[in-house]
């Protein structure tokens, strides 16, 4: 057998693949030990002790340097356990149903301010169409209503017509109690908000 056989062969010899790149080291994070980080603790708290001895004694105050010494202590183990607890980092949130990954980007916004949102725009779409008002906001409004009137005074409006009548006031009870009459204006459904804050 020749010494090309035993190497590998003439394919092995003349084939242009490139050499195996060689795998990279994991790296490894350099974590400081514990003695390092009591000297660096100690190095922030005795240039801060320094700087606030030499703040007060320009100031012409004059504190013992153990007890400016301990607040920087306790101030410390304070930033240390503050650390230990902080809270996870919030989660990605996954896209709709329906929403390619690559086009929903999340913008931090809250689900308070998303529902506000929501709220503007459907009031919005009833100052032109009285009947999307009454498929979609007034059922709410009268939800709210009811609830409002039963937390504050037990009672909603099919069980006490007349007292909720009183209560809520005319404008509000006539655009529950006769939907689709007309697509509010604006002052109305600030009249709205209003009576259903008075409750």
């Amino acid at each position: 057998m020749s010494r090309d056989t035993e190497a590998g062969g003439l394919d092995d010899l003349f084939s242009f693949a490139p050499p195996p790149a060689p795998e990279p080291e994991p790296v490894q994070e350099r974590t400081p030990s514990r003695a390092g980080w009591v000297i660096r603790d100690a190095l922030l708290i005795a240039v801060a002790t320094t700087v606030t001895v030499a703040g007060f004694r320009i100031a012409g105050v004059r504190l013992p340097i153990l007890m400016i010494v301990a607040f920087f202590v306790a101030l410390r183990l304070l930033m240390l356990a503050v650390a230990e607890v902080a809270p996870p980092p919030l989660p990605t949130p996954a896209g709709r149903r329906g929403e390619e990954s690559a086009e929903y980007h999340w913008t931090g916004t809250d689900s308070l301010r998303a529902a506000v949102r929501r709220w503007e725009h459907r009031l919005d779409w009833s100052q032109s169409d009285a009947d999307r008002f009454s498929r979609n906001v007034l059922p709410v409004l009268a939800e709210l209503t009811d609830e409002r009137l039963r937390l504050r005074h037990g009672l909603t409006r099919a069980t006490d017509p007349r007292r909720a009548r009183e209560l809520i006031g005319e404008p509000l009870w006539l655009a529950l109690s006769e939907p689709g009459r007309r697509p509010p204006k604006r002052t109305d459904l600030a009249t709205f908000v209003e009576a259903l804050e008075r409750l």
